[in-house]
């Protein structure tokens, strides 16, 4: 008799347990899917900014308010194949017409005087005017990064991009702007 009060005693506390596991799982998988997310940056075209290794945190909810800014850095589903995911500068806005000249970005005719790097573009790219609700993306490693002035689809819509990078958080905490 005592042994089975002891049993029943150990049930409640596990289905306790359980109920406390079961809601955190609930919870940090709503919060994954609809708050932030997380990944690892697997190549160098964001160097010196953000090293191939680094895992970084994604914030979900930056564009609800408001747009991608010029500067900032997002994760976003690749357009030519819609499923890979890319960590990329926003460097042309909605509208405006981008070019590459003599190793520099023009938007609109004026030389970007801050382009996010100090590393000098080997190559030009022609002009390029950005659709609506669309972005042109680079990479800071603009010699090592295969971005939007190479891919088949040249911009990423808005709907595609999952939020913007927050900040570093491996190997070191680095707080990304």
């Amino acid at each position: 008799m005592r042994e089975n009060k002891l049993l029943k005693k150990i049930l409640l506390e596990v289905l306790d347990y359980s109920k406390i596991v079961f809601f955190a799982v609930v919870i940090a998988m709503f919060l994954k899917e609809n708050v932030v997310a997380s990944a690892l940056v697997p190549s160098g075209s964001m160097e010196e900014t953000v090293m191939a290794g680094d895992r970084i945190m994604i914030n979900r909810l930056a564009y609800i308010a408001k747009e991608p800014q010029r500067g900032d850095i997002v994760a976003f589903y690749y357009p030519d194949d819609g499923e890979t995911l890319y960590l990329k500068r926003v460097m042309g806005l909605p509208g405006e017409t981008i070019e590459g000249i003599d190793g520099y970005v023009y938007i609109d005719g004026v030389k970007l005087e801050n382009d996010y790097t100090t590393e000098h573009m080997e190559y030009d790219f022609a002009p390029l005017e950005v659709p609506d609700d669309c972005y042109f993306m680079m990479g800071d490693n603009r010699n090592n990064s295969w971005d939007s002035r190479y891919w088949q689809n040249s911009f990423v819509e808005e709907k595609e991009i999952i939020g913007k990078a927050a900040f570093k958080f491996y190997p070191e905490i680095e707080v990304l702007e």
